[in-house]
């Protein structure tokens, strides 16, 4: 079966226990990292990251993109959206159907 993980500043992540999420706060690239492939390596179907962690491993997130698993998925922190996570799921669409279909005014 696959599991869900949430990756992020402690705050940020805590609550996600409730929801039967594993949590993993990391609060430096290479734990991030390190802890993407961990995950990955255990076979984790969507990977959660928070804004904040993910602007400190750009790159090495977009490794996966392309995959079908893990789907990784930026969502706002504790402090509130930074927009980078809408920004993804509008470029993955604008991939997968070749037109922008969440423009914003």
């Amino acid at each position: 079966m696959y599991k869900v993980g949430i990756i992020g500043d402690k705050d940020s992540v805590m609550g996600f226990l409730a929801l039967g999420i594993d949590i993993f706060p990391a609060y430096e690239a290479d734990d991030i990292k390190r802890t993407i492939r961990d995950l990955v390596e255990k076979e984790y179907a969507i990977i959660y990251i928070t804004e904040q962690a993910s602007l400190l491993v750009q790159e090495y997130i977009a490794r996966y993109k392309d995959n079908r698993l893990p789907a990784i998925i930026i969502i706002p922190g504790i402090g509130g959206s930074m927009g980078i996570g809408m920004n993804e799921v509008r470029e993955s669409a604008k991939r997968a159907i070749g037109a922008d279909i969440l423009f914003s005014e």
